[in-house]
């Protein structure tokens, strides 16, 4: 199974923006109900994509700089980055299917 990693202001631009892979980041925070549904989801997209997708969480409470530069005013939200930009991003608790359906959507350039 692949490593959910933690992430955040400091070491962004490295891990994210500078990532050889398309990456996912769930942005949560512990007491958002939502968050606990999605982050078991994420858990499981990053072992089903172990080596093609790099995933990482960050707290929005501990580190709410990124979202802010990202404009991100709800969570859970989960930003999809490919080659340093953002493609796209799932806003709320969606199944598991609709999650992974809008990340492949966002990695193959396709819009709705």
């Amino acid at each position: 199974m692949s490593e959910v990693r933690q992430v955040g202001a400091v070491d962004w631009d490295a891990e994210v923006l500078g990532s050889g892979r398309p990456v996912l980041v769930d942005l949560w925070a512990a007491w958002c109900a939502p968050c606990g549904v999605v982050g078991p989801i994420v858990d499981e997209i990053a072992g089903d994509r172990a080596g093609s997708l790099d995933v990482f969480k960050l707290n929005v409470d501990e580190d709410p700089e990124v979202a802010m530069r990202y404009g991100v005013s709800s969570i859970p939200t989960l930003l999809v980055f490919r080659d340093g930009e953002e493609v796209g991003r799932v806003v709320g608790a969606l199944p598991k299917a609709r999650i992974e359906a809008q990340i492949d959507e966002a990695l193959s350039g396709a819009r709705a």
